[in-house]
């Protein structure tokens, strides 16, 4: 299974732009993929990052929403079956989520909780709009973290190799 998702996110990255916007909405789904690294190869191969982070965060808001969608359709069975949640899970996650509604899909990105609070804001039927954009928010949030500390790592070591190669 490894070599298969290492294999998509080469085919990603030979793809450009376009290959950055589909493992991003790939992986805000239901489905295990990593855009980031797809977003990191395509940065330090010289993509414009401004325009890969805008890109990445687009169509991981639209991963995302599908989430949001399956939980709006209210099938509990689908989302027990694609998913793996549990209804209870959702229940509890429900509870937490009441107070803040929607701009709680600022919390999507994060690891193994992102799709449950997603489905959950569906199930409550949160504002689309407003859940769209906390989603975004979060997701723009995360991606611009993770690519800041990429870029000073590039300029330095391009600093370094500079000074060491005159």
């Amino acid at each position: 299974m490894n070599a298969i998702i290492n294999t998509l996110q080469a085919t990603m990255v030979q793809w450009g732009y376009p290959g950055l916007f589909i493992s991003a909405v790939v992986s805000g789904s239901i489905l295990p993929f990593s855009s980031e690294l797809v977003l990191i190869a395509l940065i330090k191969l010289g993509l414009e990052p401004i325009s890969c982070v805008l890109l990445a965060s687009v169509g991981n808001t639209i991963g995302g929403m599908s989430c949001y969608y399956m939980g709006y359709a209210g099938k509990t069975e689908w989302v027990e079956k694609y998913m793996k949640l549990n209804h209870d899970k959702i229940d509890s996650m429900q509870k937490k989520l009441k107070k803040h509604g929607s701009y709680m899909a600022f919390f999507a990105f994060l690891p193994a909780v992102g799709e449950v609070i997603a489905v959950t804001l569906g199930f409550m039927r949160t504002n689309q709009f407003a859940t769209t954009t906390s989603m975004f928010v979060g997701k723009l949030i995360r991606y611009i973290a993770m690519t800041i500390p990429l870029l000073f790592a590039i300029n330095s070591l391009q600093k370094l190799l500079l000074k060491f190669f005159q």
